[in-house]
Parts: C-alpha cells; structure tokens; sequence
C-alpha cells in the first residue's frame, strides 16, 4: 500500500457531484473541501475538482492512472455521446445540460449485485449505513490519513455471516436476500466470470432474475452501472416513472404507466446508449423536483 496521486486535464465531462450522486454507487462520501471520497477495491481514492482538471489521490496497492482510466470509463467519449442525445429532443438535451458531468462507473460486479440488493425499497441513507457496516464487519480495514476505511466484503468473506449477523447489521427483509445470493455466487451456481462474458444483454439479465432479490429494476442497475456495462438497459424507478409520463406519456396517473411501455418508448428513442439517458433524466428530474 502506498499514496498516487494522478491528474486529469482538460475534460468537461467528469463532475465529481454528477458522478457520485446520481444514484449509481453508495461508497462515495462528500468532504468538506467539496471532494469526494471512497473505496475502490483495495484502494482509498479521493477526487478533486479544481476549474478544469481532476486531482486523484489515493492510498492502495494498484495503479492509480489504470484503476481511474478503468473506473471512471475515462476511455469513454461523453462528449460524443452528449451530443447524439441532445439531438433526440429538447427534453432530453436540458438533462444533460444539467448533469453534463455524469459517468457511468465500471464498479465491480460482486460488489454492485449486493449493494443494489441492499438498495431495494431503500433510501440512500440507509444503504450507505448498511454497506459500510457490512464492510466494516466483514471487510479490512484501511488507515489512511488518520481515518479507518473498509473494504467491500468479498464473496468468501461475506459468506461466513449467517442471516441472523445480517439481519443484526439492519438489513431488514434482505438479510435473508444477500445470504441466499452469497451462497449462490459462491458455489458457482451463477458465475461471475461467465457473466461477463455473455454477449447477449437479455441472457445475462435473465441470469441475474435466478438471484435472490434480484428483479427487473435491480438486474437493469446491475447490468449498467457494474463491469457488466450493458448501456441497453433502461432501469426503471419511480423517478424514471414520473419524467417519462410527464415528458411523453402524460397519462393522468402515473403510477398505471406500463414499464413495458416505457421501455418501448426507451429503446425507440435512445437505441443503444438508453441507459446514459436514463441517468441525465433521473439525476434532472430527482434533483430538481
């Protein structure tokens, strides 16, 4: 373990507020200086923005350049991609205006399918809380800068606790959701590693529905914002709900809007980048409302 830093210049696409609050990770927390801090792996990073470049400092044992580029999709062109979607329709265009600097993240499979677990009839308060107790339980502990960080338990790791440890941490209903899902990636009965490489998105969608609170929504979640990286997913939440039925459905009552209907909707207008939109839209509609 030892201390990078790595700086990133030029780039009008990365904003550290964009990127950690648009509901995609639960391990980033904000500081005071206006930076963010969290655990990637085995590594402590904090990320700073100063006019337009990004400092990363970290402590861990991985390359920092490498584990950022890989991280933060840095090879990724938003720009492009921005500009493709501001030309579907004005709606969509002023959402990206307004979180022009998300990114999706490649986060870690293992750990992105229990956290979204976690996530389910959730707030981000609680998740957070539950997460970082679970680390600290079961993960290792990392000091740096005079503060104790924990690592996200891994699937050995986190299979030594019983539903009852669990159900002691506060996971409520879940407990017994991430200790049937633990065991399941632990005696291979879904492998990961095959996971990654099926190429067809629906497949390996189906293949996260067999797990143990895994539905519609949370498979979509980790199928975009994991190392999966399916961007032809379109999650559906009641955020997502609410700005399609206002921008294009307009039923009178939201709450009767067909998810397939808006999954239509989805496909046809953004094709294969639906699951970029979907995050400019959520992160407008959530924080301006």
């Amino acid at each position: 373990m030892y201390e990078q830093q790595y700086i990133l210049k030029n780039t009008s696409s990365f904003e550290p507020k964009h990127i950690f609050e648009c509901g995609q990770c639960f391990r980033w927390d904000e500081e005071k200086d206006g930076s963010y801090t969290g655990v990637v792996g085995d590594n402590v990073i904090n990320v700073k923005k100063v006019d337009n470049t990004i400092l990363f400092s970290s402590f861990g044992a991985d390359n920092l350049e490498t584990l950022v580029t890989d991280y933060f999709d840095l090879k990724r062109d938003y720009e492009k991609i921005k500009s493709e979607l501001s030309k579907i329709d004005n709606y969509l265009a002023n959402s990206i205006k307004y979180g022009s600097g998300i990114r999706i993240l490649n986060q870690d499979l293992w750990e992105t399918i229990i956290s979204f677990i976690i996530s389910a009839n959730n707030n981000i308060p609680r998740i957070k809380g539950i997460i970082e107790r679970l680390s600290k339980k079961y993960g290792n502990k990392i000091e740096w800068k005079g503060r104790d960080y924990y690592t996200f338990p891994t699937i050995e790791e986190l299979a030594k606790a019983s539903v009852e440890d669990l159900r002691k941490l506060g996971l409520g209903f879940r407990d017994v959701r991430v200790y049937e899902t633990t065991h399941k990636i632990l005696n291979k009965e879904v492998n990961l590693e095959k996971l990654h490489e099926e190429p067809d998105t629906q497949k390996a969608r189906d293949t996260l529905l067999t797990l143990a609170g895994v539905g519609p929504k949370v498979a979509d979640c980790i199928l975009l914002f994991s190392t999966l990286k399916r961007l032809d997913v379109f999650p559906i939440d009641v955020w997502v709900r609410r700005v399609m039925n206002e921008l294009y459905l307009k039923k009178e009552d939201e709450t009767k809007v067909n998810k397939r209907e808006i999954e239509k909707l989805a496909k046809e207008k953004y094709g294969a980048l639906e699951g970029i939109a979907q995050q400019y839209l959520f992160y407008w509609k959530r924080d301006t409302a």
